[in-house]
């Protein structure tokens, strides 16, 4: 692997050089939004497959309208400047986490979102798992309410809202869980600290719906799609409830880092019978084939880098 590099306004750069000043907007306020891509080695390809590539810079374009942080750069051109970074640091053998960001980048104190200049960068590093899912996840609902829409919005992923996400997984993790469940305002079941949530009930898999103050995952979608093309499983979107956590007989959660989390207890209660269960079991392995490049069907979804 090549020393690696990172894109900072405008131009590649060594990551080590890669440095901003302590009065950037974005590092004093939170005002910048970023992305959490995945790029997966294939060994039989000897190729690096960056997992929904064009979508997830589609994303960040949506959070940057919404967060008045405007770039000159299409998701096109956002996607080919990280291939080249990617490219460019040679992370051949390696699985890979990317880091986009979209930023304030002026200088100077001031609350506010315009009149500020913007920018953005992006650097990459080798990746293994984000969680140990091997046994599932022991789980407990925060005592943290989950932020809502019109507070901070949700359709947009704002560096200065995972403050909330922080709280909730530092207090599952001092108190012996391995993430936490957040519950909005309105009392019903949002998300995991930086994951979509789904449960399986009679059958059906089950997740909130988008106006339970959640973000429009590309892994939930992702996972919506191939159990119903692979598995014949409608995914159904709905309010969730608390009690529902307890009676489910599955649970899970995803997203870019965590892939598919499987669950086996919420609050020490068992998730069925407390291991991880059929449906879970088979959406990870369909899912960790897909990204991998090794499920054909897919490979749009797949951009090589080499």
């Amino acid at each position: 692997m090549s020393k690696p590099v990172a894109y900072l306004e405008g131009k590649f750069v060594p990551l080590e050089d890669a440095k901003i000043s302590i009065m950037t907007h974005a590092f004093l306020y939170g005002t910048a939004c970023f992305e959490g891509i995945r790029a997966y080695w294939n060994e039989d390809d000897k190729q690096l497959y960056v997992f929904r590539l064009l979508e997830h810079f589609q994303r960040m374009k949506n959070s940057t309208k919404i967060t008045r942080i405007f770039l000159n750069q299409s998701a096109e051109e956002l996607s080919e400047i990280t291939l080249e970074l990617l490219r460019k640091s040679d992370f051949r053998g390696n699985d890979v986490y990317i880091r986009p960001v979209a930023y304030k980048s002026g200088l100077g104190i001031g609350v506010k979102l315009t009149g500020i200049e913007n920018n953005f960068c992006c650097f990459a590093t080798a990746y293994g798992k984000y969680i140990d899912t091997s046994k599932g996840l022991n789980v407990a609902v925060s005592s943290w309410a989950h932020v809502e829409d019109n507070c901070i919005p949700m359709r947009a992923k704002v560096n200065g809202a995972y403050i909330n996400a922080a709280y909730a997984k530092s207090e599952a993790v001092d108190n012996g869980y391995d993430e936490a469940i957040f519950m909005n305002r309105d009392g019903h079941v949002s998300e995991g600290s930086a994951e979509n949530f789904f449960m399986v009930r009679g059958g059906k898999l089950i997740t909130p719906s988008v106006s339970s103050h959640i973000l429009e995952g590309i892994t939930r979608a992702t996972l919506m799609q191939l159990a119903k093309d692979e598995m014949g499983i409608d995914c159904v979107e709905r309010v969730v409830d608390r009690s529902e956590l307890y009676i489910c007989e599955e649970a899970f959660i995803c997203g870019t880092g965590a892939e598919l989390a499987p669950i086996v207890s919420v609050d020490r209660v068992p998730v069925g019978d407390g291991k991880v269960g059929p449906i879970a079991k088979k959406l990870q392995s369909l899912y960790y084939d897909v990204v991998r490049g090794k499920d054909k069907k897919y490979m749009k979804w797949c951009t090589p880098v080499f």
